[in-house]
């Protein structure tokens, strides 16, 4: 894992390397392996704390790409959204409704396969509390737009960010879903009693 350690010395800008002594002095590092294509989907896991969100937006200026990803359309609306809003979309941030309909999967499933360069972050258990499913609109989009999932960890016990990790789903649920139980084992995030299992809700109950 070593190999992939980013350092200081491995990065071009002083934006990567700011981010990256910022890091460093909370006492993070980062792993980082090159994506394998212009385009794909990004899922983040485990997400149990807003520190989620200042680790990774460090470890994204540190990484030194325009990674896109999506955030509540709530953050977006109103007189606190105008401002808020803007610096969210700054970092990369789209708005999009919590509950993921089959339009908005054709649609960002479209938006990245359209873009020259996109890769898209998404939180899939949708929350920082436990819940008992992933949401599946991450392996829709992915599946849908034919492009490779990475898989983002914030392990707070090594306190290490991780984008090392790359699948191509096969579109076999059971099989893909083991594949990513196995990138994530043993990975602890800020609040683990918060974290979710690695399941997507299963068919049958959907159907109800």
């Amino acid at each position: 894992m070593n190999d992939y350690l980013l350092e200081k010395n491995r990065v071009s800008t002083f934006t990567q390397r700011t981010a990256l002594s910022i890091l460093g002095l909370i006492g993070w590092r980062v792993h980082y392996r090159p994506l394998p294509g212009p385009r794909g989907v990004i899922i983040v896991y485990p997400h149990t704390s807003n520190w989620d969100f200042v680790i990774g937006v460090l470890a994204k200026l540190a990484i030194g790409l325009p990674f896109h990803f999506i955030a509540k359309s709530s953050l977006f609306e109103g007189l606190t959204g105008a401002t808020i809003g803007r610096v969210i979309r700054y970092l990369g941030g789209e708005p999009v409704e919590r509950a993921v309909s089959t339009g908005t999967i054709a649609r960002l499933a479209e938006k990245i396969n359209r873009s020259d360069w996109y890769w898209m972050a998404i939180t899939p258990e949708g929350t920082r509390s436990l819940k008992p499913y992933w949401r599946s609109g991450f392996y829709h989009i992915a599946t849908t737009a034919k492009v490779p999932l990475a898989c983002v960890y914030f392990d707070f016990s090594k306190r290490v960010v991780s984008l090392v990790d790359y699948l191509d789903l096969s579109g076999d649920r059971d099989t893909d879903m083991a594949s990513i139980q196995t990138v994530y084992a043993g990975v602890q995030g800020c609040r683990p009693a918060c974290a979710g299992p690695i399941a997507l809700r299963p068919e049958e109950e959907k159907a109800q």
